[in-house]
């Protein structure tokens, strides 16, 4: 019997789940590498939770438990597909799985999408998380309307950081020049589209409740989009209880008093987003639902916006010579098998559903799948094998002791109220690693 070596492409929950779930399959007789294209792990933890939600975040300190295994091992700043092809992956080791998520965004299809300061959600986040990749976007806030477009909870946190003051990111760990850029924005009206009703949305309600506690900002919602409350209880209680924060919005006296509205604007299809040198206007299509889909009624209206952010969904990046399935957005896959020895995980198998911890269930589905296929092992190079393909072609990477150092690094360096200030460029993040 061999040691069986496992590589899992990404660092994110999905990643981490999975690395658990096979040191309890093979305990000592298996050796994990967790790949990551940045020198920090831990993937939308870090980058895609709302900075605000720190007690979410906490989860990572369970998959730090995970990688301080001696069985485990982080390989940071090395990108699969570039760096390292993944056939060279699986000439060594026995199973490579996929746990790269979801990161970019979904195109809207509409005209004027590529107009200045219209964003998808993973870079606008990423903008104000800290994401290497987006942290030059540079988003203008000096219009005083913006346009979120989604009725999911992302579009809620993206709405509830443009509607913040300084002082309610006390505790958070939003990087400092998103929060330069917020303290001088002159957004005063936030308008939230949805092409269906209250009833279809995807909002949750705790991040639903946030909006109505907010110091400046105040939500409304038009009472007449409202279904009969009778309705309400053909929802599951989730869904009920979200409803019934979107009835006391509606119920609830004029935002007179408050700097900042947020608007719900419930049967509203974008058409196009319109503008010259930037992005100016929405034109917008009233809808009505039909069987539960959004229908056009042909009247359309615009709303005048100088920054539009689409939270409408995301996907995987592709992989040289991975199958992909281009309408799902995600790798090809039956049940998460690619190919012989090449696996998904997460959302890179299924879309970007589910909780973070429906990664956790996905990851031992995976790893059972994984000791079907492989049984004993096959003696493959796994890890020395790997050190050995680096080393000639001069391939650097961050070890989770190096992330450690980035981690202290960062915390040294934040801001009062804040419990870390993260490095935004990867130049820094290796400088930190170089010091002895």
């Amino acid at each position: 019997m061999f040691v069986r070596h496992i590589a899992i492409v990404g660092s994110g929950p999905a990643g981490y789940y999975t690395a658990e779930a096979a040191l309890k399959q093979w305990s000592e007789d298996v050796r994990v590498d967790i790949f990551d294209t940045l020198p920090v792990p831990f993937g939308l933890i870090r980058t895609g939770v709302a900075p605000d939600h720190q007690s979410i975040k906490g989860v990572s300190r369970r998959y730090e438990t995970t990688a301080l295994s001696e069985n485990v091992r982080f390989v940071g700043n090395v990108t699969i597909g570039k760096d390292i092809a993944i056939a060279e992956l699986q000439d060594l080791y026995d199973a490579v799985v996929l746990a790269t998520g979801a990161p970019n965004d979904k195109k809207m299809g509409l005209p004027g999408e590529e107009l200045p300061n219209v964003f998808g959600s993973a870079s606008f986040v990423g903008w104000y998380n800290g994401h290497p990749h987006f942290a030059k976007l540079d988003p203008a806030l000096s219009h005083d309307t913006a346009v979120i477009i989604g009725n999911g909870n992302v579009a809620l946190d993206v709405a509830r950081i443009l509607a913040k003051s300084q002082e309610e990111f006390e505790g958070s760990d939003i990087v400092a020049h998103a929060l330069s850029a917020l303290d001088a924005s002159q957004i005063r009206r936030i308008v939230i589209l949805g092409r269906r009703g209250p009833h279809q949305i995807a909002m949750t309600p705790k991040e639903l409740g946030e909006l109505g506690k907010l110091a400046r900002a105040c939500p409304h919602v038009d009472a007449g989009d409202l279904p009969d409350e009778a309705e309400d209880a053909a929802l599951d209680p989730g869904q009920r209880k979200s409803v019934g924060h979107l009835r006391t919005f509606a119920a609830a006296e004029p935002c007179a008093d408050h700097d900042i509205a947020i608007e719900f604007d419930f049967f509203a299809s974008p058409k196009a987003i319109l503008g010259t040198e930037r992005a100016e206007e929405v034109e917008v299509e009233r809808t009505r639902l039909e069987d539960g889909k959004a229908v056009g009624t042909g009247e359309t209206y615009r709303i005048p916006a100088g920054l539009v952010v689409a939270c409408i969904g995301y996907q995987t990046s592709k992989i040289p010579d991975v199958p992909y399935d281009d309408k799902a957005g995600h790798f090809a896959n039956q049940e998460g098998r690619i190919a012989p020895g090449l696996y998904c995980v997460g959302w890179a198998r299924r879309g970007p559903t589910g909780t973070i911890g429906t990664n956790r269930p996905d990851g031992f589905a995976i790893v059972e799948k994984v000791a079907e296929d492989i049984g004993e092992g096959s003696g493959k190079a796994g890890r020395p094998g790997f050190d050995a393909l680096a080393d000639s072609r001069g391939v650097d990477y961050v070890k989770f002791t190096d992330w450690q150092k980035i981690n202290e690094a960062e915390i040294a360096n934040a801001r009062e109220g804040s419990p870390r200030e993260k490095f935004v460029a990867v130049e820094h993040m290796i400088d930190v690693v170089s010091k002895d």
